[in-house]
């Protein structure tokens, strides 16, 4: 049995049957043409976005395909193809320190460049499609595949690489566009309220405030195991929110260009007094209730009992469902 502590953020304690990993297409292709990629299996990043409640009886596959390379540059953009196993937040840095605009509110994300092309990863107004040209995979039969953004159809933290039939298909570089022109998004939560600390935002100093703003709010998984946020902020009818804003006035939304609100999540568990309450080993955080934590020892099966709980409690109080953005392995 092979430990999967070091790959799961939750900190949970479970092992796996067989663990490959890869640093080359062509060495995934070899596993492929060998036979060596058996089923069941998984395939996972840096595994910040998975919940284990079990052992897993089969075989972890895991990318250490590196490289960020130009492609092509203009005055106005940069194009660059980035290995699967980069880590995100390295990625995010190299750019900021180039001057590439576009990637600096994802500052943070843990995780790694592979797994955000699937998951949609988004923060602060921006989400990784948007930066994203193509994904370039190989698929268990040992086919590799270029899929445009548009096949990738992506949609609020989902992405045609998340459909069940999709499982086979390994990403194993992402190709994104970024832009050499100053361009910010700024208007999102407290961003414009902590720039005003700073003479002019610049592409650094826009990274420094959306770390801070994050560690503000979200434990750090080297110390407190957790997955960041663990619930999707539900989207919902305006005549949804226009019904809940006559018993809360003060409900926070945000507006999406088809006339559907986003209503905050953690705000609603907030709503139900679930923030820095227990369950067993398992509790909400105390800065972010968006945010499950592990607080020493919980199995996958206590987060999922209250992950249960907290859904419970906001569909009782506010007749809305929430779901979870973490994978339940």
């Amino acid at each position: 049995m092979y430990s999967l502590l070091p790959y799961n953020t939750f900190g949970i304690d479970v092992s796996a049957s067989r663990f490959l990993e890869y640093a080359s297409v062509a060495e995934l292709e070899e596993y492929i043409a060998q036979g060596a990629v058996t089923t069941p299996f998984l395939h996972i990043g840096g595994g910040s976005n998975l919940l284990f409640t079990k052992d897993y009886d089969g075989l972890i596959l895991h990318s250490r395909i590196g490289g960020i390379e130009v492609t092509a540059e203009d005055s106005q953009t940069v194009s660059l193809r980035v290995g699967a196993g980069v880590v995100w937040d390295d990625f995010v840095a190299c750019c900021v320190e180039h001057g590439w605009y576009g990637s600096e509110n994802l500052s943070l994300i843990p995780g790694e460049v592979g797994a955000s092309a699937v998951q949609n990863i988004g923060a602060y107004g921006v989400e990784v499609k948007d930066l994203i040209t193509a994904v370039e995979t190989v698929n268990i039969q040992g086919y590799e595949r270029v899929y445009s953004v548009e096949e990738c159809e992506y949609a609020y933290r989902n992405s045609i690489f998340k459909r069940p039939e999709n499982k086979s298909v390994f990403v194993t570089y992402v190709r994104f566009r970024l832009s050499k022109e100053e361009r910010y998004t700024l208007d999102y939560g407290t961003i414009r309220q902590e720039l005003a600390k700073y003479p002019a935002p610049t592409l650094p100093i826009v990274r420094k405030v959306i770390i801070e703003i994050r560690e503000s709010k979200l434990p750090d998984p080297k110390v407190t195991g957790n997955a960041g946020s663990f619930f999707m902020n539900p989207i919902v009818a305006k005549e949804k929110l226009e019904a809940l804003q006559r018993d809360y006035p003060r409900i926070p939304y945000y507006e999406l260009p088809d006339g559907r609100v986003k209503i905050p999540a953690g705000w609603m568990i907030d709503q139900c007094g679930w923030k820095g309450k227990s369950l067993g080993p398992a509790a909400v955080h105390d800065k972010q209730a968006l945010v499950l934590v592990n607080r020493g020892g919980a199995k996958g099966s206590d987060v999922i009992a209250l992950s249960d709980a907290v859904r419970a409690s906001v569909r009782d109080k506010f007749g809305i469902d929430i779901h979870p953005e973490v994978n339940v392995i």
